[in-house]
């Protein structure tokens, strides 16, 4: 069984951050930011985070390219927003999902973006959707550096949708299914991807 763990920096100074990544044993940290970069913490920019976690003896690596939620593809939009059914399907995407899981071989693993709450993040509703399996055991890091399994989260982004009930004519697969599609939809990106200065 491979662990993998997700975590958001914005409620975290840089050394609590570190402190956290230790307690739960993270070798190697997966920048999944489509931009790298940070301007209300400077100190979660690449070249900043990089070097605290180098420091620290944690791996970085950058694969928003990959990974992230904002793409300049146009085959992976729909009038102009990102849908996250297409992304998951292009092949920059799913090499990166290998990546994830060549390097879990390797190292103890978290995924990073900015967002608290791993269910209003793409790390969760993106990535973590599209690598959970029978072989992997997904825990995202919170707020308070406790962790919550992949499915606790799962129920809690279908309660959101007042999805947790099922019905005579749904599964519990196809109510989270839509409970996926409706948060996707909010939080996917719309609009033009911004250079890097």
């Amino acid at each position: 069984m491979d662990y993998l763990y997700t975590i958001g920096y914005s409620c975290f100074t840089i050394g609590n951050f570190i402190d956290v990544l230790k307690k739960h044993g993270i070798s190697a940290l997966v920048d999944v930011r489509s931009q790298p970069y940070s301007k209300y913490k400077p100190e979660f920019n690449k070249d900043n985070l990089k070097l605290e976690l180098n420091n620290s003896g944690i791996e970085y690596v950058f694969l928003g390219k990959e990974l992230g939620a904002q793409t300049d593809k146009p085959e992976c939009k729909i009038n102009g927003k990102v849908s996250y059914d297409r992304l998951a399907e292009h092949e920059a995407f799913k090499n990166g999902l290998c990546r994830i899981k060549k390097g879990m071989k390797k190292f103890q693993v978290a995924l990073m973006c900015a967002e608290k709450d791993p269910i209003t993040c793409h790390r969760t509703i993106l990535i973590s959707k599209n690598i959970k399996s029978e072989n992997i055991v997904i825990q995202h890091i919170l707020a308070d550096g406790n962790l919550e399994e992949h499915s606790l989260s799962e129920i809690r982004l279908m309660k959101l949708y007042g999805l947790e009930q099922q019905d005579l004519f749904s599964s519990f697969e196809d109510m989270l299914t839509k409970a996926y599609d409706k948060q996707a939809n909010i939080i996917a990106y719309a609009g033009e991807i911004v250079a890097e200065q």
